[in-house]
């Protein structure tokens, strides 16, 4: 049996890859308020299906909304993803919202050589993190990932660096006219942060993230999202630049085990952090990693740095992994929550959250391809 960290940690390693996004019928689709612009991600311009779903606001029209993994096909209206091509890195759509509050949203699948390939990397496999703007310019977190091929192996990569994508002029409707910048971030992290980018806040001249980090050496066990800043003027150049919050209060240029602090206790990959200004509060999303992600929880705070308030759930249980609801599934597991600030009001926070199945996706009858549900995010509009 796999120890309960361990399991964590694949688990939450595992998400692009094979997460399993939901477009949710009618009958579960959550009321929303007629004059509120709601995400909705339909199949279509070739796209069925994606995870991660982290999006940005580009301008006071636009919304640039970033995908892992993503299904796609030539043909339009299919009903299953059987023998579907699945694009291994990251996916970009724009969305908009109409002076009738109806969310329209287009998705821009890259090809070479008429092939699918992902958004970002020529030769590389990228999963998309958390965007932020600094000064007008666009910066989109990656991850490196690499194929490995071991026997008996569950999940069949591994993380080997991080980049930032650079985009200095998005003002070209077609994203694929920006041109693209990298800065490699690979060399200033540890190998021991899995994720860097978990979420991005750009605060007092800082850029805060808040790494998803296991450690185990020397008697010392750490596994948590901790806090990392880098300055605005460091950001094309960052080696060295990077400080990690301690547990005594301060910042320190190298991430030391013994004082680092760790922030959440949510050991997640992703999730969001975000300032709500009515309020002055910042409020953490994030799915929970227990019970294969049952359920959403957030937490407040008056600063980046906390203290936290203690975790408290928002909304009620994931139907995927509730075994009274009709979309469970034994293999189904959900990931990937995070609020998307750009449509929340008031105190209505507008959610998304990613299902996936534990069942080989390459497998042409597993769950995952005969049910076009699951892998797409899905939307809740929650009152905390």
């Amino acid at each position: 049996m796999i120890k309960k960290s361990v399991f964590i940690v694949l688990l939450l390693l595992i998400l692009p890859l094979f997460s399993c996004s939901t477009f949710l019928s009618e009958k579960y689709t959550a009321e929303v308020p007629s004059n509120q612009c709601m995400p909705v991600f339909p199949d279509k311009n070739g796209w069925y299906g994606g995870d991660g779903a982290y999006s940005i606001s580009l301008d006071q029209e636009r919304t640039l909304w970033l995908f892992g993994d993503t299904f796609v096909a030539h043909e339009e209206g299919r009903k299953d993803r059987v023998d579907m091509d699945v694009i291994l890195g990251t996916t970009l759509a724009i969305s908009t919202c109409s002076v009738n509050n109806e969310f329209k949203i287009q998705y821009y699948l890259k090809k070479k050589n008429e092939k699918f390939v992902s958004s970002f990397g020529e030769n590389e496999w990228l999963w998309p993190q958390d965007p932020f703007m600094v000064n007008s310019v666009l910066y989109i977190p990656l991850i490196a990932v690499a194929a490995i091929d071991k026997k008996g192996e569950l999940f069949k990569f591994k993380i080997t660096g991080h980049k930032l994508a650079r985009i200095k002029d998005f003002s070209a409707a077609d994203p694929y006219k920006w041109r693209v910048g990298y800065i490699d971030l690979t060399p200033a992290i540890p190998p021991e942060i899995a994720a860097f980018a978990t979420t991005s806040v750009v605060h007092d001249n800082y850029v805060y993230f808040y790494p998803f980090y296991t450690y185990s050496k020397d008697a010392v066990n750490i596994l948590g999202n901790i806090l990392a800043r880098i300055p605005v003027t460091k950001l094309d150049n960052p080696t060295g630049a990077i400080e990690y919050f301690t547990k005594e209060g301060t910042w320190q240029n190298n991430l030391n085990p013994a004082r680092v602090k760790v922030i959440l206790d949510a050991c997640v990959s992703e999730l969001s952090v975000r300032y709500h200004a009515a309020e002055k509060k910042w409020i953490a999303v994030y799915l929970t990693t227990q019970n294969k992600g049952d359920k959403l929880f957030y937490q407040v705070a008056d600063e980046p740095e906390g203290p936290w308030s203690k975790p408290k759930a928002l909304g009620m249980k994931v139907p995927e992994v509730d075994p009274q609801s009709p979309l469970y599934d034994k293999n189904n597991f959900c990931y990937a929550g995070k609020e998307h600030i750009e449509f929340s009001r008031n105190k209505n926070l507008i959610v998304t959250y990613v299902c996936n199945s534990a069942e080989d996706f390459e497998k042409k009858t597993s769950f995952l391809r005969r049910n076009l549900f699951l892998y797409r995010p899905v939307v809740n509009n929650i009152n905390y």
